[in-house]
C-alpha cells in the first residue's frame, strides 16, 4: 500500500521577518514495515541556505535559513510512503513475552546493543518529568507477574477512557501535570502521558510522531486538508523489541498508521521549529494536511 502525504505549513508576519533559521521534521522515516518512496519539499521564499542530515535519531532533518524580507513563508512536503500491512499488523499475543519484573531485571542486568541504547529512554526530558502521580496513576496496570505489552495495552485503555480529547484545553507547553490533574489533552498530551507512566515506572519510551489515515462518513467525500500530524508512543521489551500504541484511538498503530520520526519527546521531533528576527505580534501558523491512498505503479 502507498500513500501520499501532502503537509502544508503558511505563516503570515504582522511586520517583514528579516531573517530566519528554521529545523523541520517533515520527511518520513524508514522503519521496519515503512519505507519513503518520495519525499519533495518547495519553501517559498526560496531559502539561502538549505541542509538535509540524520539527526541523533536517526530523523530525516532539514535545517534551513531565509536571509531575505518577507512577511509570508510557506512549506509544502508531499512525500510517497510504502507501507507493508502485513509487517504493520503483526499478529501479537499480548498475553506473552516479558513480564514486568523480567523486563525490569532485563533493563538493569543486559549489556545487548538494543537495550544499552533504550535505556536512555527512560531518563526524565524537556517536555516529559516523572512526578509520583503518574507512577501512582500507572501501578495499578503493571503488576510484576504481568506481561509487560498486556499491562502497555491496558494503559493504553484508561488513558483512552479516563480522559477527554480536547484541543481547546492544551497547548504545547501545557504541563504534563496539568493534563492530569483535569484529564483533557490532545494526542500529543496522551502521548506524553504515557511515556511518563512508563518512565516513572522505569521502562524505556518513546515519542512517535507520524500522520494517521482518517476516513469520511459513509456517502461523504473527505475534506481536503481536514487530515493532521498524530503522535502516539512505543516501549521498549529487552530481547523483544520496541512496541506501539496510541491511546488517543485505543488501538496498537497499524498500517493506516505512517512513521515521521521518533525522540523522547515533542521537544526533539517538532515538524517545524526555528527563530524569526523581527516579523512583529507571534501568529499562528496555518496548517493542512492530506493523507491519500494511491495505487501501486
Amino acid at each position: 500500500m502507498i500513500y501520499r502525504i501532502r503537509h502544508l505549513t503558511e505563516y503570515e508576519y504582522q511586520s517583514p521577518v528579516s531573517l530566519c533559521y528554521n529545523l523541520a521534521h517533515l520527511q518520513p522515516r524508514n522503519t521496519s514495515y515503512q519505507s519513503c518512496v518520495s519525499s519533495k519539499l518547495h519553501i517559498d521564499p526560496l531559502p539561502s541556505y538549505s541542509r538535509k542530515r540524520k539527526d541523533y535519531f536517526g530523523n530525516n532533518t532539514l535545517h534551513f535559513s531565509i536571509e531575505v524580507p518577507h512577511k509570508k513563508l510557506s512549506i509544502e512536503v508531499i512525500s510517497e510512503v510504502r507501507i507493508d500491512e502485513a509487517r504493520a499488523s503483526p499478529e501479537l499475543n499480548l498475553d506473552l513475552g516479558n513480564t514486568c519484573a523480567q523486563a525490569l531485571e532485563a533493563l538493569s542486568a543486559g549489556q545487548g546493543k538494543n537495550t544499552l541504547a533504550a535505556r536512555e529512554f527512560v531518563l526524565d526530558s524537556p517536555m516529559v518529568r516523572t512526578i509520583d502521580e503518574l507512577r501512582e496513576y500507572a501501578e495499578p496496570s503493571f503488576a510484576p507477574d504481568r506481561p509487560l505489552l498486556s499491562a502497555a495495552r491496558e494503559l493504553t485503555q484508561r488513558i483512552f477512557t479516563d480522559f477527554t480529547y480536547d484541543p481547546e484545553f492544551t497547548t504545547v507547553a501545557t504541563p504534563l501535570s496539568d493534563v492530569l490533574e483535569h484529564r483533557r489533552g490532545v494526542c500529543q498530551d496522551f502521548a506524553h502521558l504515557a511515556i511518563g507512566c512508563l518512565r516513572a515506572l522505569g521502562f524505556p519510551a518513546r515519542y512517535v510522531s507520524g500522520y494517521l489515515e482518517t476516513l469520511p462518513p459513509p456517502g461523504q467525500e473527505k475534506l481536503v486538508g481536514s487530515d493532521a500530524s498524530h503522535a502516539w508512543f512505543s516501549v521498549y521489551s529487552p530481547g523483544e523489541g520496541w512496541f506501539e500504541f496510541d491511546p488517543t484511538n485505543n488501538n496498537m498503530p497499524a498500517h493506516q498508521h505512517i512513521t515521521t520520526a521518533w525522540g523522547r519527546d515533542y521537544s526533539d521531533v517538532t515538524p517545524l521549529g526555528g527563530i524569526i528576527f523581527d516579523g512583529g505580534k507571534s501568529q499562528p501558523p496555518r496548517v493542512a494536511v492530506d493523507v491519500d491512498r494511491i495505487k501501486e505503479r
